[in-house]
């Protein structure tokens, strides 16, 4: 089972985010012993360096990659998931991204804190609690 991890999950487990990181950690453990296939646009990498650009050094950060790296797959931001975004014409570009990106990895779900910003997605968005309900 695909499934496309938004970067407040990853960043509830980086972060030590309460109350949420039970939950998301769980999402974690699930990718990590490849019960479900975790997978993390490229796009959100470079969105979760920018939120933690003033918490890590370059250093940190290749490291953080590599780590992440043995846990979920990464997969490339496309000039295709791009051109479908836009023709979505949703309020938020970058949420549009992420869902077309979770339609060309044929996942099956979009796992965010945010699902309210995925109402419009072909691919259904849960909460780390909904989506461990539901495992």
């Amino acid at each position: 089972m695909n499934v496309l991890i938004d970067g407040n999950i990853i960043l509830d487990v980086l972060q030590n985010r309460e109350p949420h990181i039970e939950a998301s950690s769980k999402v974690w453990k699930l990718c990590e012993t490849n019960l479900v296939n975790g997978y993390v646009s490229a796009l959100t990498f470079a969105d979760m360096v920018y939120v933690m650009r003033k918490e890590l050094t370059p250093a940190k950060i290749y490291e953080v990659l590599k780590k992440l790296a043995l846990i979920f797959h990464f997969t490339e931001l496309s000039i295709s998931d791009m051109e479908k975004a836009a023709g979505m014409m949703w309020k938020d570009y970058e949420d549009a991204v992420q869902a077309a990106t979770a339609e060309r990895i044929r996942a099956t779900a979009i796992i965010t804190r945010n699902i309210k910003d995925y109402q419009q997605s072909k691919i259904p968005a849960f909460t780390p609690a909904e989506f461990l309900e539901r495992f």
